[in-house]
C-alpha cells in the first residue's frame, strides 16, 4: 500500500509548496467528474495534489483549484475533508493491525510499560479518550519516542482485536515507519494527532528523514 512512486515530488495547489508525496493527498477524477481523494497513490486518472491539511483542502474547493487543475468541470462533495479523514484513518489502523498480525505489537500498561523499559518499542500510542494519568506514566519513559494520540479507544480495539485497548506499543521497523508517515498525514485532519521528539532523538525519525532526503 505505498504510494506510488510517479515522482519523487509533487507540488500543492495552494501553497505551491513542493513536497514528498507521502506528505500529500492526491486526488483524481473519477468517470462522472467527481474530485476523489486517493489517499494510496494507486488510482488511475491525472493526480491533483495537496499538502495533508484540511484547511488547505477547504481552500482548493473555495477557490475552485481542481476544476483549474483538471481543465474542466467538476463535481466536489461537501463532506470531501471528512473521507479524506475517514480514509487516512483507515489506511493507519490497517498499518497497525498488520504489525499486531506481524507480532511487532504490544498492548496494555503493563506489558507496554515493559516495552518501553526494555527500549524494544519505536512508538507509542495512547487512545484520545483515555484517562492521563497512565498516558503521562507512559510518555514519561517514552520521552524519545513518537507519540500518537489519534485514535479512541474503540478504533483502537476494532484495528487490534481487543475492546478497550488504550496503550500500544509498536516494535521498530517497516511498519513503524509507515504508521508515523500515515498519522503525519492523519494529523493535518485531526488536531493533536501526532507528538515527534526533536529531529535526530530517534533512530525511527532519523530513518524517516534520511528516506525522505534520498527520495
Amino acid at each position: 500500500m505505498a504510494l506510488r512512486p510517479e515522482a519523487s515530488e509533487r507540488r500543492c495547489l495552494v501553497t505551491r509548496e513542493v513536497k514528498e508525496p507521502d506528505r500529500m493527498i492526491r486526488f483524481v477524477l473519477d468517470p462522472a467528474g467527481r474530485v476523489v481523494p486517493d489517499v494510496d497513490g494507486r488510482l488511475p486518472g491525472r493526480g491533483m495534489w495537496l499538502s495533508a491539511d484540511r484547511n488547505v483542502l477547504n481552500k482548493a474547493v473555495a477557490a475552485n483549484l481542481f476544476a483549474r487543475a483538471a481543465r474542466a468541470r467538476v463535481q466536489v462533495e461537501a463532506d470531501l475533508a471528512a473521507q479524506v479523514e475517514r480514509l487516512l484513518v483507515g489506511r493507519a489502523l490497517d498499518c497497525l493491525g498488520l504489525a499486531r498480525r506481524a507480532g511487532q505489537v504490544a498492548m496494555g500498561f503493563d506489558q507496554v510499560r515493559a516495552c518501553l523499559r526494555s527500549s524494544a518499542a519505536a512508538v507509542l500510542i495512547a487512545a484520545a479518550d483515555s484517562a492521563g494519568d497512565g498516558r503521562r506514566k507512559l510518555r514519561r519513559l517514552a520521552s524519545d519516542l513518537p507519540v500518537i494520540t489519534a485514535f479512541s479507544k474503540a478504533e483502537l480495539g476494532a484495528a487490534l482485536g481487543r475492546e478497550g485497548v488504550v496503550h500500544v506499543a509498536v516494535a521498530p521497523g517497516g511498519l513503524a515507519r509507515r504508521l508515523i508517515n500515515d498519522v503525519r498525514r492523519l494529523a493535518g485532519f485531526r488536531a493533536d494527532a501526532l507528538a515527534l521528539p526533536a529531529p535526530g532523538t530517534t533512530r525511527l525519525l532519523t530513518e524517516l528523514e534520511g528516506t525522505t532526503e534520498r527520495s
